[in-house]
């Protein structure tokens, strides 16, 4: 009796979650304007006319990757921690969690990190990033009025300096060298908000 011949490996299909990821990957190492359908396709393993089995196009794949970065952003926003309590509470809890989104969505938050609104899709993710600010200037604002952080420091630039600490853990970190987003949390904190506080008498 003749032997069959054992089966190929089926190549791995891909789902609309593994586009997204090694979209993103493409997107983050030759900038979004710099990435072509064929390089996505390239990098997929695939043909350029099944990605749009899962997609319509380009711009729609970085959407959805500019919404998966805001959104953990705004559901924290949401959080009852991050709505009620003392303004300095909710400051900390706010920076604690940002750290850890982004760890969790690196490669998200660095694309997202990266428009410049060259766009509708750029602006539209540009301006939730304004509304996030603009949440952050408000809880510095109150702090320093109910005398929990120094009064004599622009809140806006507080938020800047603050989210611009935050944002550029997406320039050097990596898992793999061990700290983990709470260590980059902590260690955040102690930087900054400790030198924020009011002097305890």
């Amino acid at each position: 009796m003749a032997t069959q011949n054992p089966a190929r490996p089926r190549r791995r299909g891909h789902d609309p979650e593994s586009v997204l990821s090694i979209a993103v990957s493409v997107f983050n190492e030759r900038g979004y304007d710099g990435t072509s359908m064929e390089d996505l396709a390239r990098a997929l393993g695939v043909t350029k006319s099944a990605i749009y089995y899962h997609v319509p196009g380009k711009e729609q794949l970085l959407a959805r990757a500019l919404d998966r970065a805001l959104d953990g952003l705004f559901a924290m926003v949401t959080d009852p921690r991050a709505a009620a309590g003392p303004a300095i509470d909710r400051l900390e809890f706010v920076v604690r969690q940002s750290v850890r989104i982004l760890v969790d969505r690196l490669p998200y938050v660095t694309l997202l990190l990266r428009v410049r609104g060259n766009s509708a899709t750029e602006q539209a993710a540009l301006e939730r990033r304004r509304e996030f600010d603009r949440f952050i200037a408000h809880l510095v604002k109150q702090a320093a009025v109910e005398g929990s952080i120094r009064a004599d420091v622009d809140p806006a630039l507080v938020t800047r300096l603050l989210f611009g600490a935050v944002n550029s853990i997406t320039e050097w970190y990596h898992p793999s060298r061990g700290a983990t987003a709470d260590d980059l949390a902590n260690t955040l904190l102690t930087i900054t908000l400790d030198g924020l506080r009011t002097p305890t008498p």
